[in-house]
């Protein structure tokens, strides 16, 4: 069963404007599925995950372009990045749109090859899991969220419920198509499965990972970190291994799309902001798995309830911008003082002020740090608690409570 993604309208108009357009994105999400249903048979699908093939790219990328004339789809490019600049001197030869479709788990990895080869001509963009509007088929109204009066009673006028049991099934199942999909099939079959081929498939091509078990190691202290400030001395000593090792091995979760690092909002009118990112799991299912949560009911009692909470609530903004190709202009702040407000959004020099709360009744408290942004002296908009609530209402004079059923 396909499901309609957002992405689908900026592909289109993309497409229009660039000869060559890249999805990036972490395994499974599906960036294959994604364009093969966009195209319609209209271009040739060649795959680098088949060996011939990718000896083919690597060795003689001159012949495999004859063999594969555009319009092409070519899927895991970064096998061989090759590739790139044989697809720059077609593009300029032909000077056609819509040429070259390339799908890439490796995005940052990747990204070099395509700043040196293809600047100018590539659009790029990240595809995350399903969203939730998207599974609930409401992914071509989903904008870019901003926590405004008028957003949140469009978003109210189009959303349905979702209990408290039913939300962190969603957390634990994910959000990867066949396992959100599929709620027939084995979740933590299907995960155990996905780090096994994790680990022998990219982290392998992204450095030389001598100890797979330590890897994983480090793979689930950092699950377990998810939506707290990342403090890489930590997170190296309860991993057991080396500092340096830890921050190479976080670049390759990166690097492969399955963390995202919040950075903290900061400007030149203090230096008393706090300068390190926050980690989130860019899939909470798998996070959950890595954390061994054995079923949701247990997930939504223990210990990480409120960080996983807080993870899901990011990864559904953040799709509300990727997913219509934006960027996403998130931060957090926090000061020496321990004051913290979970997220910033930066739109047209505006602070639009967020905090998450699992809590279906926040009161004004949950707010009281918006107020430090006034010496900022930006311009501060309205702002809000995403919350269990079911439905939206004041708090204050500038902030809504905003049910997470409406992400």
């Amino acid at each position: 069963m396909y499901i309609q993604r957002t992405l689908e309208s900026f592909i289109r108009t993309a497409a229009t404007q660039f000869p060559a357009l890249l999805v990036t994105g972490a395994r499974q999400v599906g960036k294959t599925t994604f364009l093969q249903h966009l195209s319609k048979e209209t271009r040739t699908y060649v795959t680098l995950d088949d060996p011939l093939v990718m000896a083919l790219a690597k060795e003689d990328p001159a012949l495999f372009m004859q063999r594969f004339p555009p319009p092409i789809l070519i899927d895991e490019i970064q096998y061989a990045p090759e590739l790139l600049p044989y697809i720059k001197i077609a593009i300029d030869k032909s000077r056609q749109p819509n040429q070259f479709w390339l799908t890439g788990s490796q995005q940052f990895h990747l990204m070099k090859g395509v700043s040196e080869s293809l600047a100018g001509r590539i659009a790029v963009v990240h595809l995350l899991g399903l969203s939730r509007s998207e599974m609930t088929g409401r992914s071509q109204v989903a904008k870019p969220f901003l926590p405004i009066p008028e957003a949140i009673g469009a978003l109210s006028a189009s959303s349905d419920t979702l209990s408290l049991q039913d939300l962190y099934q969603l957390i634990w199942r994910g959000t990867f198509p066949a396992i959100a999909l599929n709620t027939d099939a084995d979740r933590d079959l299907y995960y155990s499965s996905y780090v096994q081929t994790y680990l022998q498939r990219d982290v392998r091509d992204l450095a030389r990972v001598g100890d797979e078990m330590a890897f994983l190691r480090f793979l689930r202290t950092a699950a377990a970190r998810s939506g707290q400030m990342l403090n890489m001395a930590e997170l190296a000593r309860d991993a057991d291994v080396a500092p340096n090792t830890a921050k190479s091995w976080l670049s390759i979760l990166q690097a492969s799309g399955l963390v995202y690092l919040l950075e903290p909002y900061h400007n030149n009118l203090t230096k008393r902001m706090i300068k390190t990112p926050k980690l989130y799991f860019l899939d909470t299912g798998l996070c959950s798995y890595l954390t061994e949560w054995s079923s949701s009911k247990t997930l939504e009692v223990g210990a990480m309830s409120g960080a996983i909470l807080e993870t899901w609530i990011l990864n559904e903004l953040l799709k509300s911008y990727w997913h219509r190709g934006r960027r996403a202009p998130f931060y957090y702040y926090r000061d020496k003082d321990q004051k913290e407000i979970d997220l910033l959004i930066i739109q047209d020099g505006t602070i639009y002020p967020l905090e998450f709360k699992k809590s279906a009744s926040p009161t004004k408290s949950a707010v009281r740090h918006f107020q430090v942004l006034a010496k900022l002296k930006q311009p501060v908009g309205h702002g809000g608690v995403i919350c269990l609530a079911e439905h939206s209402l004041p708090l204050t004079e500038t902030t809504l409570t905003i049910p997470v059923s409406l992400l």
